[in-house]
C-alpha cells in the first residue's frame, strides 16, 4: 500500500470527453469552445466548419500552439480567470460542435456568400428607405448554412421593425434577425485599420471594453484633440488604458508641484515632473531652473507649508509626498462615471 499526498495539486488531465478547441466566429468575433475528436491540431492558421445554435458556420482556430494531443492545454476555468470577469462575464461561451476542417469548396462557398450578402444589404437598405425607418445599417452576416441572415444596425431609439422583418423574410426565404448595437459594437463590426497601422483592437482581439477617461490622456501627455484620441466608435481610444497603470505608478513617485525640496544643486520649489524620464524640474531661490532625477530629491516642505515626515508615505509607499499626485485627482470618480455610461449603452443595446 502506497501513501499518496492529498495536498499535492492535481494537474488538469485531458480526456476524449473534454477535447475542445477554441474558435473565433461570426461578425462580432465571438469566442467559443467546440467539442471535437481530432487527435492532432494543425500548427498553421486553420478555418473550421462548426455547428452553433445559429446553424452551420465557418470559424478560425484560436491559439493553434496551445494544443497537446488534440486537447487545449489550459482549462476553461483558466480563461475565466484570465478575463477576470467571473464565469458570467467571461466572453468565451460554449459554442457547439466541430464538424470538419474547411475545404477549398467551403472557402469558395464563403466567398460567394459574402458577395451575395452585399446585394442583400443593398436590398435591406432599399426597404428601410421605403418604410422610412430611423435605422442605420452597419453590416450583414449571412450564416454559412443559410439558416438565417443577421442585420446589424444602430438607432437613436427603439424601433418597431416587425414589418421590415416580414418583408425581408419573404424576399430572402430564410429567417431574418435584426440586431441593434451600440457605437462600440458597431466599431467592432465595421472598423478598419487605425492610425497605428493595425486593425482596431476591439475587432482583432479585445473582448472586455473597460472605461477610458480624459485623465488617462492628460497623464500620458497625449494631445487633447478629440479627433486624434477618439476611435472609430467616437469614444476615447481603448489603447489609452493599456499603459495607464504604469503611468499612474510612475506619477506617484514624483513630488507634488510647489513642494520645497533639497538636491545636490541646492534647494528650490518643484515646478514640474516628467513621468517617463522621472526627472523633476526645480526652480532655485535665485530663479534658475534645473532638472534632477527623482532619486536625488529630498522633500523638505509640502505644498501647504507643512514639514515633510517620512511616516506620511507609509500608506502610500510609491508617493514621496504621502499621497496621490496632482494628476490622479478624481480619477476613480471619472472611472465610475464612465462605467455608468457604459452600462446605459449596454441597456440600450
Amino acid at each position: 500500500m502506497t501513501d499518496t499526498n492529498t495536498n499535492e495539486p492535481q494537474k488538469h488531465k485531458h480526456s476524449p470527453i473534454d477535447k475542445k478547441m477554441l474558435v473565433r466566429y461570426g461578425k462580432t468575433g465571438q469566442l467559443g469552445w467546440f467539442v471535437h475528436d481530432e487527435k492532432v491540431m494543425p500548427k498553421a492558421l486553420s478555418k473550421v466548419m462548426i455547428k452553433t445554435e445559429r446553424g452551420l458556420e465557418i470559424g478560425e482556430v484560436v491559439g493553434r500552439f496551445c494544443y497537446k494531443s488534440g486537447a487545449f492545454k489550459k482549462s476553461e476555468q483558466n480563461l475565466v480567470d484570465y478575463y477576470e470577469q467571473g464565469a458570467e462575464g467571461c466572453p468565451v461561451v460554449s459554442g457547439g460542435r466541430f464538424v470538419r476542417y474547411a475545404t477549398a469548396q467551403d472557402l469558395s462557398e464563403e466567398h460567394h456568400i459574402n458577395i451575395g450578402a452585399k446585394q442583400e444589404l443593398k436590398k435591406c437598405q432599399q426597404v428601410i428607405a421605403e418604410m422610412n425607418l430611423p435605422i442605420k445599417l452597419i453590416d450583414i452576416e449571412h450564416v454559412f448554412g443559410g439558416e438565417r441572415i443577421i442585420f446589424y444596425f444602430t438607432a437613436e431609439t427603439r424601433v418597431d421593425f416587425r414589418e421590415l422583418v416580414k418583408q425581408l423574410a419573404k424576399e430572402f426565404q430564410t429567417r431574418i434577425e435584426m440586431r441593434q448595437v451600440g457605437s462600440r459594437d458597431a466599431a467592432k463590426i465595421a472598423a478598419d485599420v487605425e492610425v497605428c497601422g493595425q486593425v482596431c483592437c476591439c475587432q482583432r482581439y479585445l473582448k472586455i471594453l473597460k472605461p477610458v477617461n480624459m485623465k488617462m490622456a492628460k497623464l500620458q501627455k497625449a494631445t487633447l484633440d478629440p479627433s486624434k484620441i477618439s476611435g472609430y466608435c467616437g469614444r476615447l481610444k481603448c489603447c489609452l488604458r493599456y499603459e495607464d497603470h504604469t503611468y499612474r505608478d510612475l506619477n506617484r513617485r514624483l513630488p507634488k508641484r510647489r513642494c520645497r525640496v533639497k538636491t545636490s544643486q541646492g534647494e528650490g520649489i518643484v515646478i514640474d515632473g516628467q513621468v517617463l524620464t522621472q526627472l523633476v524640474s526645480i526652480r532655485a531661490d535665485d530663479g534658475t531652473v534645473f532638472a534632477v532625477p527623482v532619486e536625488e530629491v529630498e522633500i523638505l516642505l509640502l505644498p501647504d507649508g507643512r514639514p515633510y515626515n517620512k511616516s506620511m508615505a507609509q500608506n502610500q509607499p510609491n508617493c514621496p509626498c504621502g499621497g496621490d499626485n496632482d494628476n490622479d485627482d478624481d480619477h476613480d470618480a471619472d472611472d465610475d462615471t464612465q462605467e455608468r455610461n457604459n452600462k446605459q449603452d449596454n441597456r440600450e443595446q
